[in-house]
Parts: C-alpha cells; structure tokens; sequence
C-alpha cells in the first residue's frame, strides 16, 4: 500500500526527530549542570541555578530541594517554591509519613515517578490524597542524592495541571545528575567549615520551639526566631519558617509510625563555621491532663564529636583516617600508632593525606576546623 507507507514515513520521521532532539536538549544540560556542579560553591546558590536549568529542560510547577544530614537523613535547610506554603507543616508531616517514593527508601535507582509508581493510583500515596490533590498535582518526582558518606539531599518536583506527568526520559535524566550532585553538594558542605572564634559572644538562652502533633507552633524561646531567620532567610516583611524544626519533628512522627527509623535528629550550618544539632522529643504529659503530647525541638551548638562526624563525611575522610582524626587532639605519633596498631609512618602517611583533602598544613588548623575552635 504504497500510500499508506509513504503516509507513515513523515510522521515516522517526525518521532524520531523529536526523541533525538529530547535526547540532545537533555545531554546539553547534563554538561551544563556538570559545569555548575564543579563551579559554585555554595549549597543555596548551587540548588537555585540547578532549579532553573531543569525548569528549562523539564516542566514542572513546584519544588522542594533539602539538605539532609548524611548520617540521620533529615531534612534541614530548604530551597522551595509551592503554592501551597501556608500548609507547610501538614505537607512536611504527611512527607516523612509517607512511605511511597520516601528519599530513604530510594536503593540503588535514586529517581521514582509517584505516577510511575502507584501504576496511576496516586491516592495510595498519603502526601497526594491529603493535600497535593487539591492542588491540582497530577505527578511527582523524588530524587535523592547520597554517597558511601551519607545522604547529602533530596528533591522533590511536582506537575500539576491537566494531566501532565513525567516521563521515563525525565527519570533516567535525573539519574544521571544524582551522583554529581551529590559530590558537589558535599564539597559545598565542607566548604562551610571554618575554625570558630576562642571567645565568643555569650548566648541569652536556649533555643527550643514546642511543636503539636500536627507541627503547630505552640511557643518559642526569645533567642530562637533570630537563629531562624539564619538557617532559612524569610521573605521581606515575613517570620522566620521553622523548617529544620518542622523535619526533626516529622521525623520523630515517622519513628513513631514505624515509618523510618533514623533518629530524630539533624545538624546544620548556620554561619561563619557554626553548626548546630535540632532534635525532637515529646514532652511529658502533664498528670491528669488529656490530649495529646506537643513535641519539643532543640538547637544547640553541636558537639566535638558531632561535628568531626560531620567534618569527616563531607571531606570523605576514611574509617581509619576518621579513627585518626578522633585521636589527634590528645596523642603524638608514637602513641596513635600503638593505638591504632600501625606504624609511625603509616600513621603519617593518614595524615598527610587527610591534610590533602582538607586543604590544612597542620594538625593545629586540621583539628581547627574539625572541633570548630
């Protein structure tokens, strides 16, 4: 039927044109985003000029980017634009109670498709058929990026509007970005660690906001919404948005619904060098009362040890030379080789190589911005 072929050959070759251009537009920005990756230096700025390169080669009509803490995978510190961020902590709630598509529960393939997922029941997942329904989400990706030193972040894109949805194309392209990603935003992590002043200005008192169960605020110590306004800068004339409280909070929701079973706790750059550890416990009900029990969320300056953990993960420290760095402050080279079982040199050539890869010359500086004084 040589009509019939010939009517089938343009449109052919018009899907073929169109797969081959898709592929390319992708290809191109991968580069792109490869080059921004080895380029910037700051999580915030990295997150934002990534955002709007996928706007361009994937539609999508909201997002959440969150640095976690590798070790705990808690979320702490947000780049987002969602329509609906008056309902901020039910979404970040109904999130870490969500088992479908969870960043922690994403293996060896680091992108999955809700649409994809549920075969097109998108109600199975809580998240949607509580809130994102309303506001008309028709698909959402999840995306996490992690190495074998923790999980550094996770993204979440949502279509919404008609029926729109990703594809399988969209996938395997973020695929490709997980893993440079990953090591970009550990790098910008350990950019952040600076050696902290000997004496600093004293606090005026702890920083604790009490959450309810469904992570209202109930109240805050007066020290608090300034050290807010520095982990997530708020729109002009706003308050500060808890976000690091809202996740260890939810996180704590997850355990206890046997959701996810890392513990409620996350530590997270506030500035010049200073980290600071939020955790999330219930308080304890008041005898005779009924209802149920608000949580309580903590920010404290992290510990030495929480901090030369985190130090460690984000230079990609070694377990032995992590076990060094944990020695260093109290013991000379003889005394870490007999405790670590090595030889004097062996134990000098751990460090000089850990002094390669967080660009110090000497224990003094290394173990300055490992212990942050």
């Amino acid at each position: 039927h040589p009509r019939k072929l010939g009517s089938d050959v343009p449109s052919a070759c018009a899907g073929s044109f169109a797969a081959v251009s898709h592929i390319d537009a992708h290809s191109r920005s991968l580069e792109r985003i490869e080059r921004l990756c080895r380029s910037v230096n700051e999580a915030r700025a990295l997150r934002t000029q990534v955002l709007d390169e996928l706007r361009r080669v994937i539609g999508f009509q909201a997002h959440a980017w969150i640095l976690t803490d590798p070790q705990t995978a808690v979320g702490v510190a947000p780049v987002a634009d969602v329509p609906w961020m008056a309902e901020l902590p039910g979404h970040i709630r109904r999130r870490y109670l969500t088992p479908i598509n969870r960043w922690t529960a994403l293996g060896d393939v680091p992108v999955a498709l809700l649409h994809e997922t549920t075969r097109g029941e998108l109600a199975k997942s809580m998240l949607w058929r509580e809130l994102l329904v309303r506001h008309g989400v028709t698909d959402a990706a999840s995306m996490v990026m992690k190495d074998r030193f923790g999980c550094w972040s996770f993204l979440e894109l949502w279509k919404a509007g008609g029926a729109e949805r990703f594809t399988r194309a969209d996938a395997t392209f973020l695929i490709s970005l997980a893993e440079p990603l990953a090591q970009a935003l550990r790098r910008c992590q350990a950019n952040t660690f600076t050696a902290r002043p000997t004496r600093e200005e004293p606090r005026t008192g702890p920083v604790v906001l009490v959450l309810s169960e469904d992570l209202q605020v109930r109240g805050q110590t007066a020290q608090t919404a300034d050290f807010l306004r520095v982990l997530v800068p708020p729109t002009q004339g706003r308050a500060p948005i808890p976000a690091a409280a809202y996740n260890v909070a939810a996180q704590l929701l997850a355990v206890e619904a046997s959701v996810d079973d890392h513990p409620p706790t996350a530590r997270v750059h506030v500035s010049d060098g200073l980290w600071m550890t939020a955790r999330a416990a219930r308080l304890g009900s008041v005898p005779g009362s009924k209802g149920e029990r608000d949580i309580a969320v903590t920010l404290e300056q992290s510990s030495t040890s929480e901090r030369a953990d985190m130090f460690s993960r984000a230079f990609g420290l070694t377990p032995r030379e992590r076990e060094l760095l944990g020695h260093l402050a109290e013991h000379d080279t003889r005394e870490l080789a007999r405790r670590m079982f090595l030889s004097e040199n062996t134990v000098q050539d751990h460090l000089k190589a850990i002094f390669e890869k967080t660009a110090t010359h000497s224990r003094r500086a290394l173990l300055a911005l490992a212990h942050g004084r």
